[in-house]
């Protein structure tokens, strides 16, 4: 046995090889696959704590003089940019046999973007500085949507059901050593006084991270997929349903026939009842993403600002994925649905339990015991969301094949990026009447996701 099948056994636990139903070639290839998988996706995630709309952006605004209104565009124009136009990039991408050059060039897109980030903070202030990195972020988005599309897709072809939660959880591990690192780096260097030098060389090596994840990306070995430029070899979102029908008809029009990508998007939701299902939950399950935000927000009310600093709630996140995606990869191999019910009902019992403490007489959040609860709950509010999209990558990787897969996850990312505007919109809406109020609703939003999350079907090997 070679060193790489060694190490990838120690760290994953391997289905029954006649289980496994890759062709012979890729099979032998798993280990290697694996492990450049999980070294490729975590070097994508270490370049995503290095340009982080969340942190990173934000403090690099603030030193360059960007106008506060600007700030505000971080988040919308990094999470819904690359979600929505995945349905739209769904027949250019179906037309490349194998997916993984599609991510490779969404990681080097990711890369050139994020050095014009650079070049902009070594040089730039004030708001033409501001406008040139929101350009460069909206390109940055469309780049990880390409990744996006193509990643599950990837996985599912190389790696056989039972062990790709492994992978996903071994990735975002990895990822939370780099956000522990980042957070003690942020500590240790002076906090919010960086100076914009040192975050255009931050931003800098975020740049080379990406270059060495589409590197390490494009040695998987993958076999090649549908071929659809126009050969006519059926419809994804037909096949897919065929696929669970068991009619296997293959009648439908190749994606690049249809009248249009939003047609194609709209048909699949009608048609498709698993499909419907999925995005349905997903979209109720949004309380362990959008609520750390809003718990950051009531301990900077509280003034536990000078007590948590913003590098504790990044150490907090990191050991919050350090821990989680061991975990909830293996119980993602086991049933991905469960995970995402189990995950997100605990999330919400969480924010409601916040809200309760933080409203008894007496609770004082500018004291340590203040400064911990909040740490405690962004903590547990991070590692369930690890939980939640661990689940959820695991659960669209296993439901289908081939192309369908890639309309599950093109459409779904799409459909994801309206969703969270709009619950984004009524949960800031509601946080102006009061934070508690947004955590409330979200909660029970998670909680009903939860619910219907048991109705999905099952996919899991590990059942």
């Amino acid at each position: 046995m070679s060193a790489p099948d060694r190490l990838y056994t120690r760290l994953v636990t391997r289905v029954d090889p006649d289980e496994v139903t890759l062709p012979e070639d890729v099979r032998r290839a798993v280990p290697r696959n694996g492990l450049r998988l999980v070294a490729a996706n975590t070097l994508q995630s270490s370049g995503d704590q290095t340009v982080s709309a969340s942190t990173v952006l934000p403090w690099l605004f603030h030193v360059l003089g960007v106008p506060a209104a600007l700030v505000g565009l971080l988040v919308p124009i990094r999470e819904s940019g690359s979600m929505l136009p995945q349905a739209f990039l769904t027949p250019l991408v179906v037309r490349v046999e194998r997916r993984k050059w599609v991510f490779a060039a969404g990681a080097l897109v990711q890369a050139a973007t994020v050095a014009v980030m650079a070049v902009i903070a070594a040089l730039g202030s004030g708001t033409a500085a501001g406008v040139g990195i929101l350009v460069a972020l909206a390109g940055f988005s469309l780049g990880r949507c390409l990744c996006s599309i193509a990643s599950k897709d990837v996985q599912g072809r190389t790696i056989p059901s039972g062990e790709r939660g492994q992978i996903i959880g071994l990735a975002t591990s990895a990822s939370g050593f780099v956000a522990i690192t980042l957070g003690l780096a942020i500590r240790i260097l002076g906090g919010e006084d960086l100076d914009h030098t040192a975050l255009a060389i931050l931003l800098a090596v975020g740049a080379m991270l990406w270059m060495l994840s589409a590197s390490i990306y494009a040695q998987v070995r993958e076999p090649a997929g549908e071929k659809h430029a126009g050969a006519g070899d059926g419809d994804a979102a037909d096949s897919g349903a065929a696929k669970r029908d068991g009619s296997g008809s293959e009648d439908g029009d190749a994606a690049d026939q249809r009248t249009s990508w939003f047609a194609d998007a709209v048909a699949l939701f009608r048609e498709d009842e698993t499909f419907r299902k999925f995005i349905t939950v997903r979209g109720l399950l949004l309380v362990s993403s959008l609520s750390p935000p809003f718990i950051v927000s009531m301990s900077v009310a509280a003034g536990t600002g000078a007590l948590t600093g913003l590098g504790g709630f990044i150490l907090a996140s990191g050991v919050a994925a350090l821990i989680g995606g061991r975990i909830f990869g293996r119980m993602a191999d086991r049933s991905s649905r469960l995970l995402m019910a189990r995950a997100a009902s605990a999330a919400s019992v969480v924010a409601i339990a916040l809200v309760v403490v933080v409203a008894l007489p007496g609770f004082n959040g500018g004291s340590a015991i203040g400064a911990a609860v909040f740490v405690g709950a962004y903590f547990l509010l991070t590692l369930l969301h690890s939980g939640v999209r661990v689940g959820r990558k695991t659960y669209v990787v296993d439901v289908a094949e081939g192309d369908t897969r890639t309309a599950y996850v093109a459409v779904g990312n799409t459909m994801m990026g309206v969703i969270l505007l709009v619950v984004g919109a009524i949960s800031s809406a509601l946080a102006l009447l009061g934070v508690q109020w947004a955590l409330v609703f979200l909660a029970v939003l998670g909680l009903i996701g939860a619910a219907s999350s048991l109705r999905m079907p099952e996919v899991s090997k590990g059942r």
